[in-house]
């Protein structure tokens, strides 16, 4: 995405703040056009409990409330700079306090889920420049059937110099994904 906007990027790691005016002074210190990530929102530091955000909620030494990156996402220091991008991502939504998740704070949530054949297909096209295959069908069924990822499935498809043989290695890691997966049952 930043590479698409032409946008710097700025990754967060919220354990590294020590309180809300330190994070307050990273957010202004940002460029204009950027983005800032923050990832597993609900495992970097306890936000989800608005009760205790009247004192600072710790975690080790630091004290960063929800009310503090509240205000940096969607209050007064939010609007100091232009055209910012807040990224936060999370592995369980269902943690996170919804003053955090309203439309305003969290304009998009997007869900990523396995990858489909329509996936597939987008990432052949933009790994490979292809859009149809004879072994496509193989592939779908093996997707209908497997739970990858689509960052998986582009770290095979990254490695490919030859389309056949690369192709067939994609069949080969699904199959043996597939006999993984059924081992774990």
């Amino acid at each position: 995405m930043s590479d698409y906007l032409n946008y710097d990027i700025y990754d967060l790691d919220l354990t590294t703040v020590q309180d809300n005016n330190e994070l307050k002074n990273l957010i202004l210190a940002m460029s204009n056009r950027s983005m800032l990530v923050i990832e597993d929102i609900d495992c970097t530091i306890k936000l989800q409990n608005r009760e205790e955000d009247g004192e600072a909620v710790k975690n080790g030494d630091n004290k960063i409330t929800l009310s503090g990156l509240l205000n940096v996402i969607d209050g007064l220091w939010s609007c100091c700079g232009e055209e910012r991008i807040f990224i936060l991502t999370t592995n369980h939504k269902e943690k996170l306090d919804p003053a955090l998740l309203r439309p305003g704070r969290m304009d998009m949530h997007i869900h990523l889920s396995y990858c489909n054949f329509s996936a597939f297909e987008q990432l052949a096209f933009n790994y490979l420049g292809i859009s149809q295959h004879e072994l496509f069908h193989q592939i779908e069924g093996l997707l209908g059937e497997v739970q990858v990822t689509p960052a998986e499935i582009a770290g095979e498809l990254i490695k490919i110099s030859d389309v056949r043989e690369g192709l067939q290695d994609i069949v080969k890691f699904l199959h043996n994904k597939k006999m993984l997966q059924e081992q774990t049952v």
